[in-house]
């Protein structure tokens, strides 16, 4: 019973409610509240190399297209 998508394995074991409740209680992926992946780039949705400072929210690839059209100047 291998599955890559959670809701899958609960359909192949649909019939027994107890196996359900352990299986939800153990494998169900959790509601992130903190940690990296709660901030997402607002453009591409990347969780990595987030900016937010000044309300920016965006990854540095992202940040890298947009700057000048925020009004960020590359000096050198």
């Amino acid at each position: 019973m291998t599955a890559s998508d959670p809701k899958k394995m609960l359909n192949q074991i649909a019939g027994k409610p107890a196996k359900i409740k352990r299986y939800e209680k153990h494998n169900l992926p959790r509601p992130r509240n903190k940690g990296e992946t709660t901030k997402k780039c607002e453009r591409c949705g990347r969780t990595g190399a987030h900016i937010s400072k000044y309300g920016i929210n965006v990854c540095r690839q992202c940040f890298r297209e947009v700057a000048t059209k925020i009004g960020f100047k590359k000096y050198s």
